[in-house]
């Protein structure tokens, strides 16, 4: 792609207005210095020194982040944190972040705030070493409360906004932001405003989703279309056909392999994965993602650019280590052009 080519993309980028519907969690970061160990009198246990503590949005809210990154105009989270510490470092995150508009943003006391802390070991010379994960899931059905509002912000903004993106990140499905009411609230919108961009996204696969844009990774593929597709060509020709079916635009990522997309047309193509550079940290990687490819379909990009762009910002966003990344549109650019 060519500078001149992505100058005209972004530019149209920061007119747009995005919706982001989903779970939206709290990244935790703990930074240890090691050679700050001790060991407890107490417990007679390793003491890992906590050197700084950064919190970030994660999940729904990485998406909003990285949406931030590219400059659009305005950014509505629609989702819900708790009443809680964890819920509050997410709303500060969040509203560190350029264009973000928390009226349609909760905060509940029905509901923990969805986190995951990460204590990081910091070795001179070394990639930063995660130790084990600590996580704050709820694992009680969303309440209808908390669902109610939820679709009637999903009401209110759908008429107002170019693209939404539904994220479902739940550690446990319906415990989330994007129950089956949620999301039969979706399938009504989009209904009645077919020119609505919707691009679908699910930790869980998309099995039970209506028709919306799909992006997927190659075993949530398989998962959804009962296939045994391994080899590029047969997952070119099962995302071609699923496209057709569902009449909307399939995208598969793969890794290293690159990523696939598919047109309602039954048009395939292949973009490459970029050559790694060095450490990575893949944190993050999937959301940039469907960040890009929302944006770049809401200005008509073609899918071949879509995917070139996403893959080349989930490049950079895999070699920034022990952080939820973001892509800088001049990285972006300058990386394009090679």
């Amino acid at each position: 792609m060519s500078p001149d080519r992505f100058d005209a993309l972004l530019k149209r980028v920061r007119t747009l207005r995005v919706g982001i519907v989903g779970d939206f969690s709290l990244d935790r970061y703990f930074d240890i210095d090691p050679a700050q160990a001790e060991t407890s009198i107490e417990t007679d246990l390793p003491v890992y020194n906590v050197s700084q503590v950064r919190c970030q949005p994660g999940a729904a809210g990485n998406i909003t982040a990285n949406l931030a990154a590219y400059g659009a105009a305005q950014l509505c989270p629609i989702g819900y944190c708790g009443d809680d510490g964890e819920g509050f470092e997410l709303r500060r995150a969040l509203t560190r972040l350029s264009g973000v508009d928390l009226t349609h943003f909760q905060q509940t006391q029905e509901r923990q705030t969805f986190s995951y802390s990460k204590p990081l070991l910091h070795h001179p010379g070394q990639p930063p070493k995660e130790l084990s994960r600590l996580d704050i899931k709820n694992r009680t059905p969303t309440p209808k409360s908390v669902e109610d509002k939820l679709i009637a912000s999903l009401q209110t903004l759908a008429p107002q906004i170019d693209v939404l993106i539904v994220m479902d990140q739940a550690g446990v499905p319906e415990m989330g932001a994007i129950t089956p009411n949620v999301l039969s609230a979706i399938e009504k919108i989009h209904r009645s405003q077919p020119a609505l961009i919707i691009i679908a996204d699910s930790r869980h696969g998309l099995t039970d989703f209506p028709p919306f844009i799909y992006k997927m990774n190659a075993t949530e593929f398989t998962t959804l279309t009962n296939s045994e597709c391994h080899s590029i060509s047969d997952i070119q020709t099962g995302a071609a056909r699923l496209a057709e079916s569902n009449q909307h635009p399939v995208f598969i990522t793969m890794a290293e392999r690159g990523m696939i997309g598919a047109t309602p047309a039954g048009e395939s193509a292949h973009v490459l994965a970029r050559p790694l550079r060095g450490p990575i940290d893949i944190v993050g990687a999937g959301d940039t993602v469907t960040a890009t490819l929302a944006l770049a379909l809401a200005i008509d990009a073609t899918p071949i650019e879509s995917m070139e762009l996403a893959q080349a910002a989930a490049s950079l966003v895999v070699h920034q280590l022990g952080t939820t990344g973001t892509p800088e549109p001049r990285d972006l650019r300058q990386l394009l052009s090679t």
